[in-house]
């Protein structure tokens, strides 16, 4: 009787070991998830940050196209006048 005590009290504290490395495990796992959804809502929020500033330099260069071709229309339409104007 004494015997089945002592086996049933070894794998208690082997059960409760083996547990113990366990929760150890899922703890830093848990760590490691939280730290990753950290760095994921950084890189979330730095590619927000670059697309923000690709839009606007995209809108700035388009409003400069426009402007330029505005005057090349603008020069092209007075040499047109002066052609005629020669003539």
């Amino acid at each position: 009787m004494e015997n089945i005590n002592n086996i049933t009290v070894l794998f208690g504290t082997l059960i409760t070991l083996l547990l113990s490395v366990v929760a150890y495990f899922i703890k830093q796992l848990h760590t490691d998830f939280k730290s990753m959804e950290k760095d994921l809502v950084e890189v979330k929020t730095m590619a927000l940050i670059i697309k923000t500033e690709f839009k606007s330099g995209n809108d700035l260069l388009n409003q400069k196209v426009e402007y330029l071709e505005k005057r090349v229309k603008n020069i092209e339409l007075t040499i047109y006048k002066n052609q005629e104007y020669e003539k």
